[in-house]
């Protein structure tokens, strides 16, 4: 296929949506697939369909006018539209009507599993004028909406939407009145566009405020960063509601590239379709959390001959996303999948945030030579400060580490919190939450005559060597301090746990945080394998302590709890919600399997089992944690 007219540069516009037609209209790309949607059939076979560039945009123009005709620019819409090909057109159609999209994970309809918390949030802070879902699910919340008491909060948010059928805005005939050449009416740069939620890693997930020109601006970035253009072919199977799901959704608009999308619960369910979709379609890029690779090593099936056999040799950007990122994790899935055309070159260790619009750096070099990057503490790092190729002062972010109690510079090789400096790439601030806004996106540092403002991100980082690597070594919320002064970052502490027994622990589900500033508790979910005798149980929990000690070289008071399978809460891409599975412990919400507690003295331990199920609000006197008012 040939791309006329194209060059990575040109055309840049002021938003997204206004790639759409210019694609749209070149001849090479009009029945070229924007987006393909994959997923397991019951025969065993992908089952895929696809969206070209000509459909999306002629869809999206059709979206936004039905909605034009019942809203004012400006007002906001919320998504509870399921992955898919009808996600993507719902999202570019609120852009084109001027309308603030707040795209978030449908709850289930009947609100029965209690999972539909976020969901009050959102329509409480956002207020907006109407809800697009599919039409069978509209029509479970209205059925919920007849049967509930009208007394309940719930009912009364949702009776006061505008509930649309998504079917009712896609089903439609194009025909040859769509104009694409009509001016464009949709959202200015400096508007408002989306409303994207934090994931919920160190809090209740914010409302970040994203204007469509800084969204642009941000994946141009990001397109530059990771050298994509028509030729490049992403598969994405991550949340397509916020982050780096949403981000490369964008993304794939402004290179002119094709993404393949399936849905989280597929890959959760079924890694080696993740696998398989990179094969099938030869994909060039791939964004992924850090889990995934030894998820896929232990159940990802790489070399079952039942199935097609893999091909990774056409991956130039394997983009890890989570921070920290371990070395180790990375050299192991390497070696594992080295003998099926994955290249080493193609790791590309990254660095973003909600606040940033997502994209922030990343640590990847295109020359195969420099594939080898530096390590810290057993982390790759997730960005590279330093770049000798790169002259366009546009094309880098000013990335500072600063002393986060004295607001003061750090100098390279001491750790501190990671700051970024004021760019357009910046999201506009949190909805409804001024002097929060003032704290995490206007920050000055101390000591400077200067007008600059830059974004606190909460995360730890250290910068070292020539090229400047910056490493993400935790998050500032989760550090354990010690009494003598030393700080450790929770993940060790984990990775350590879960490393004294591979057997009976689950990997990527175990929390640890500090209670009452003196003890360090760990919380470790067990295999699901059936149950295990007492000797057992505390044999796990001695080797647990033992293997830490070791790692750690730290002598502390400790609590380690074995619970169920499932009780460790997460955010939707996987990253562990240590406070809220400190709260969670203090209340006496989570299904204990075993507890001991050690104190400081090795030889003079004493150990205190739990019975199963039984409550543990007693080692706080039922402290609580003191949530924001977020």
């Amino acid at each position: 296929m040939s791309f006329e007219n194209y060059d990575p540069c040109f055309p840049d516009q002021p938003v997204v949506d206004q790639y759409l037609p210019v694609w749209a209209n070149l001849p090479s790309f009009r029945s070229k697939p924007a987006f393909i949607w994959a997923e397991d059939s019951l025969s065993g076979s992908l089952k895929c369909s696809s969206l070209t560039y000509e459909g999306l945009n002629n869809s999206v123009h059709f979206i936004s006018s039905q909605l034009s005709q019942s809203f004012q620019r400006g007002d906001t819409i919320i998504i509870l539209c399921s992955p898919g090909l009808e996600l993507v057109e719902i999202l570019f159609g609120c852009q084109r009507a001027g309308l603030m999209g707040v795209p978030i994970i449908p709850p289930n309809p009947t609100f029965s599993n209690d999972d539909h918390h976020h969901l009050i949030r959102v329509l409480s802070q956002t207020r907006p004028k109407a809800a697009v879902a599919d039409r069978n699910y509209v029509e479970k919340v209205q059925k919920y909406i007849k049967l509930s008491c009208p007394e309940t909060p719930l009912y009364k948010i949702l009776r006061n939407l505008t509930w649309i059928p998504m079917e009712n805005l896609i089903e439609m005939n194009v025909t040859s009145n769509t104009n694409l050449h009509s001016s464009y009416q949709g959202c200015k740069p400096d508007e408002v566009y989306l409303i994207q939620y934090t994931s919920g890693a160190t809090g209740i997930p914010k409302p970040v405020l994203v204007a469509a020109g800084a969204a642009a601006h941000n994946v141009r970035l990001a397109r530059k960063s990771y050298d994509l253009h028509p030729n490049s072919i992403i598969t994405l199977w991550l949340p397509q509601y916020h982050d780096c799901g949403l981000m490369f959704l964008l993304l794939t608009i402004v290179s002119g590239a094709t993404c393949v999308l399936t849905s989280p619960n597929a890959f959760i369910n079924r890694p080696r379709i993740w696998l398989e979709l990179i094969t099938k379609f030869k994909a060039t890029c791939t964004p992924v959390p850090s889990f995934t690779l030894p998820l896929v090593i232990k159940r990802g099936q790489v070399f079952d001959k039942r199935h097609m056999s893999i091909n990774l040799t056409t991956m130039k950007n394997l983009i890890i996303i989570n921070e920290p990122i371990y070395h180790e994790s990375v050299k192991q899935f390497v070696q594992v999948l080295g003998p099926l055309g994955l290249n080493p070159s193609s790791i590309s260790p990254s660095y973003g945030l909600a606040e940033n619009c997502t994209f922030v750096s990343t640590a990847w070099r295109s020359k195969p030579q420099d594939s080898n990057f530096p390590i810290h503490n057993k982390l790759l790092p997730s960005a590279r400060l330093h770049y000798d190729d790169i002259h366009d002062e546009e094309d880098q972010m000013n990335i500072v580490i600063v002393n986060e109690d004295t607001n003061e510079l750090v100098e390279d090789g001491f750790e501190g919190e990671i700051w970024i400096a004021s760019s357009p790439s910046n999201a506009s601030g949190y909805l409804s939450h001024p002097s929060l806004t003032q704290e995490i996106f206007h920050s000055r540092l101390r000591g400077r005559f200067s007008h600059e403002r830059f974004i606190r991100t909460g995360d730890r980082g250290i910068i070292k060597g020539v090229e400047r690597f910056l490493f993400v070594t935790g998050r500032c919320s989760d550090v354990i301090k010690h009494e003598n002064g030393v700080e450790t970052h929770a993940h060790y502490l984990e990775t350590a746990a879960y490393e004294s027994c591979t057997r009976f622990l689950r990997g990527g589900c175990i929390a640890a945080f500090q209670i009452d500033g003196s003890m360090t508790a760990i919380v470790a979910e067990m295999q699901k394998s059936g149950e295990k005798e007492d000797n057992m149980l505390r044999s796990i929990c001695e080797g647990i302590r033992e293997f830490v000690l070791k790692e750690q070289d730290i002598q502390v008071e400790m609590v380690i709890t074995l619970v169920k399978s499932g009780s460790i809460p997460k955010t939707t891409s996987g990253k562990i919600q240590r406070w809220l599975a400190k709260d969670r412990f203090l209340r006496g919400n989570m299904e204990v399997v075993t507890q001991m507690k050690f104190d400081k003295e090795d030889d003079n331990t004493f150990k205190k089992s739990i019975a199963n199920n039984m409550k543990i609000n007693q080692m706080e006197n039922r402290k609580t944690i003191l949530y924001s008012n977020l």
